[in-house]
């Protein structure tokens, strides 16, 4: 659905965040196989880590806004249901 994109994730608060990240689940997923509990435990920080410097770039204009969804054929992609009336 390449069609369907918002521009999830094409920033550089998004990028920095997710390279942090999956740099500590390389440390962390070695590190736990070779038995060093401290290198684990590092490696779950720096996941942590790259959430809080994707937030913080983010929070300094590096980020995407929230955009509302786009609609199809003058309807929304999602509706409230409508409520019942019981007597």
């Amino acid at each position: 659905m390449a069609g369907s994109s918002h521009g999830h994730g094409h920033t550089p608060a998004a990028w920095t965040g997710v390279i942090i990240s999956f740099i500590g689940f390389l440390v962390a997923g070695a590190l736990m196989v070779m038995g060093s509990v401290i290198g684990f435990w590092v490696g779950m920080a720096l996941i942590l880590g790259g959430a809080v410097v994707g937030g913080i770039m983010k929070a300094m204009g590096l980020g995407q806004d929230a955009k509302p969804l786009a609609m199809v054929g003058g309807t929304p992609l999602a509706a409230r249901e409508p409520v019942a009336v019981e007597s």
